[in-house]
């Protein structure tokens, strides 16, 4: 738990660091490049970016994590990872390089081939493109060292990583964007440039800083035949090409928005559009996706000896051993639920009555007439049903065999299928890009339901239900009451000062005038006010127990 505890931490700290300096470089870049250069780096090129690495790396990234740390150093105890003692079991790590490299190719001559007229006559096009390509291949290559990293629990290594890398990735892009602009009449031409620029150099720092901490025997020394005479370990790599297929499903999933969005939207809606995405997905990307990762830890450390990648339970009879593990897994799975539902509840309350003043202060003049504000809003709404699947997903990934994957594949086809037909009836209802958030909300509360069932299934299969308390992820009634009557005053307020009025019509020096401040002033205390009344609400789990002194003579 302390291990998890840590892990959690550095990653939310990773987060934290990265989303916020980009959010704040990402507020320049959005000035500097126009909707229609950024929509296709954001849109066009991140999908492309997306589809080479997630297909690649995601099945055995999912499957390496069940790796028990491989020793402990008695000093210490904490975990170091012995590359002589399961070279097979690791080699897997280098299957993202052997399948990335030609996928990288065939993707990238796909989508020049496939890509709109306007989008091929951007300048740069297809050198960006080959760019992109050649950053996919520098993080692959960083793979089998970023598996040994996190099976040996050196998460700060990662953090060490990613955090250099996404500084430079920004810096890079934000100066070439710079120099563009101070070319005056000549300039313009280098945004896409930019964005591949920025893209390189975020893969080649996530190698190279991996590579000083491995050597070359991390990256080319360990491909050898173990005593046994085997390359690969064979369970733990037809588990990984079992969840690799599975993930070409999820990934259509989550990148539909972005599959539709290149097919049929202009790019100037979809610059709107993926300035929005990354405006409403900071809270997900700096405490959920922290939290699910986390997760996945955590259940596969915890139900490592009950759910062996190689073979299911020899029997569904729970043994003594394993209840421990499975109620601390009961425990963890139902506690961050609650947590990731509570907070989503301050998202709507306070976010549905805020948003539509912030976004006449957040987003730039130009992006005012795209699809960014409407996307903006109803990204407000899909940030629960993220929370709760992904804490649910994160479970799923962690114990599920691979007979439980397959029925899952099969299962996601009928969830994109439900993605599509929603996305293409909220279109027609005229929802604009907003519809692609809305089916998103669609296909994920069905597959939230999917996850508990599987839940339920797994934890009763080893006469475990009774740890699976589902009524303790409802938030405490005094805390709904409180947001209810929060949400009251808040709509009050509004109605009372016009504050939202006020920005739009004095443009963001309005956000200083007396009607706004006080609007903010109301909803900054009624917030607070239900924090505290939370924090009471659930005082019993918060107090933290002193430790026995024996008494002294």
């Amino acid at each position: 738990m302390s291990s998890t505890t840590s892990t959690l931490t550095s990653l939310m700290g990773l987060q934290l660091f990265t989303r916020l300096f980009t959010f704040i470089l990402n507020q320049a870049l959005s000035r500097l490049a126009s909707p229609i250069a950024y929509g296709i780096a954001a849109i066009q090129f991140d999908l492309m970016l997306s589809t080479i690495l997630f297909l690649s790396r995601e099945g055995v990234r999912g499957t390496l994590l069940r790796v028990k740390p491989i020793s402990e150093t008695e000093d210490t105890g904490k975990a170091t990872l012995d590359p002589k003692k399961d070279d097979a079991t690791m080699n897997v790590g280098f299957v993202p390089i052997i399948i990335g490299v030609p996928l990288a190719l065939v993707t990238s001559l796909l989508y020049m081939a496939t890509a709109g007229m306007e989008t091929r006559k951007q300048p740069h096009f297809q050198l960006a493109v080959g760019i992109y390509v050649a950053a996919a291949v520098m993080e692959l290559l960083a793979e089998p060292m970023h598996n040994m990293a996190m099976t040996s629990l050196k998460i700060h290594l990662r953090v060490r990583a990613e955090g250099v890398a996404i500084t430079a990735k920004t810096l890079a892009t934000f100066l070439v964007l710079v120099y563009d602009v101070s070319r005056g009449d000549e300039g313009g031409d280098l945004a896409l440039l930019a964005f591949a620029f920025g893209q390189l150099w975020y893969g080649s720092s996530v190698f190279f800083i991996y590579l000083r901490e491995f050597g070359r025997g991390g990256l080319i020394t360990r491909m050898e035949k173990n005593p046994s005479g085997i390359y690969f370990n064979h369970d733990v790599l037809a588990l990984s090409m079992t969840m690799t297929s599975q993930s070409l499903v999820k990934h259509l999933l989550t990148e539909g928005d972005k599959f539709i969005l290149s097919w049929f939207s202009p790019l100037q809606d979809q610059g709107g559009y993926a300035l929005a995405v990354n405006y409403g997905s900071l809270i997900a990307r700096i405490v959920f996706q922290p939290i699910e990762e986390t997760l996945r830890l955590y259940f596969s450390r915890t139900l490592a000896d009950i759910t062996v990648a190689s073979s299911p339970p020899s029997s569904t009879q729970a043994s003594e051993t394993s209840i421990p593990a499975l109620k601390k897994a009961a425990d963890a799975l139902i506690t961050l639920l609650q947590m990731q539902i509570i907070g989503s509840l301050f998202v709507l309350i306070f976010g549905t009555n805020y948003i539509t003043l912030l976004l006449n202060v957040l987003l730039p003049p130009q992006y005012l007439n795209t699809s960014a504000p409407r996307v903006l809003e109803a990204w407000i709404w899909y940030i629960p049903v993220l929370a709760v699947n992904g804490g649910l997903e994160a479970f799923i990934a962690s114990v599920a065999l691979t007979k439980d994957v397959n029925k899952q594949s099969r299962w996601m086809v009928l969830f994109t299928v439900l993605y599509v037909a929603s996305a293409i009836v909220l279109y027609r209802l005229d929802l604009g890009d907003a519809a692609l958030v809305y089916a998103n909300i669609i296909n994920l509360s069905a597959r939230i339901i999917y996850a508990c069932r599987f839940s339920h299934t797994f934890f009763a299969a080893h006469n475990a239900s009774s740890t699976l308390k589902w009524r303790e992820v409802l938030p405490p009634w005094s805390l709904v009451f409180g947001l209810t009557i929060s949400a009251f005053f808040i709509r009050l307020s509004e109605t009372m000062h016009s504050a939202t009025k006020a920005v739009q019509k004095e443009g963001r020096i309005g956000v200083l005038s007396r009607p706004v401040l006080i609007h903010v002033a109301v909803g900054g205390i009624l917030a607070l006010s239900c924090g505290t009344l939370w924090a009471w609400s659930v005082r019993r789990f918060l107090t933290i127990p002193k430790r026995f002194k024996p008494k002294t003579a």
